[in-house]
């Protein structure tokens, strides 16, 4: 995998807006997501809700780097690399777009076509509200009781997020927290506990709003 960045930029919510070319009729709908398999189960209650129209042109984008776009059966280069470009215009990340065409009638040719994707796209994510999410790792905390104090001072100090409190067979305290400030938790918890305080990271990341 590679290297998550500290933070990323994306939309609080799904977001729709529309907009019409010489008849057709584009349907922007944009949504926030984590993994390929959410994009792929909006994209499917997408065509599913919107059975009836010609086209749905997609992108998304993960923050790991990952991304696709499709134009579904438009001019190569006129639909999803447009959305694509929007996103992009924006600095977003975890989400996808999908642009639904219901044909007019009138061809628009290849370069009004890919105004009208881009434009739907990006007036949709220019009015949605975004959000800035930190990264944060999962550590956990194994500590005897007399401690106790030390660790929730340190935890308040730090900002920590407490996920579960665990007391079999010694308590063990599972946090999140922001992935720039571990070891400096990490030191000072070891330094004031000399070293009798465990903090073990587990392998989950994950991004939560500023």
């Amino acid at each position: 995998m590679a290297k998550l960045p500290e933070q990323l930029k994306t939309i609080s919510s799904e977001c729709e807006f529309k907009l019409k070319e010489k008849g057709s009729s584009f349907i922007s709908i944009s949504k926030p997501i984590e993994t390929e398999e959410e994009a792929a189960i909006f994209l499917t209650s997408l065509k599913k809700k919107y059975y009836d129209a010609t086209h749905h042109c997609y992108s998304y984008q993960l923050v790991d780097g990952s991304f696709k776009y499709s134009d579904d059966g438009e001019p190569n280069g006129t639909a999803g690399k447009r959305i694509f470009n929007a996103q992009t215009h924006f600095g977003l990340t975890n989400l996808i777009t999908v642009v639904i065409r219901y044909y007019g009638g009138v061809k628009l040719g290849v370069g009004p076509l890919g105004k009208a994707y881009y434009d739907s796209a990006y007036q949709n994510l220019e009015s949605s509200k975004t959000e800035e999410k930190i990264l944060h790792a999962q550590i956990e905390i194994e500590y005897d009781f007399e401690f106790s104090n030390l660790i929730h001072h340190l935890i308040s100090k730090y900002g920590l997020i407490i996920q579960n409190h665990l007391y079999e067979p010694k308590p063990v305290l599972i946090c999140l927290i922001r992935y720039s400030i571990l070891d400096q938790f990490s030191s000072e918890l070891s330094l004031s506990s000399n070293n009798k305080v465990s903090v073990q990271r587990t392998e989950t990341l994950s991004y939560r709003t500023k």
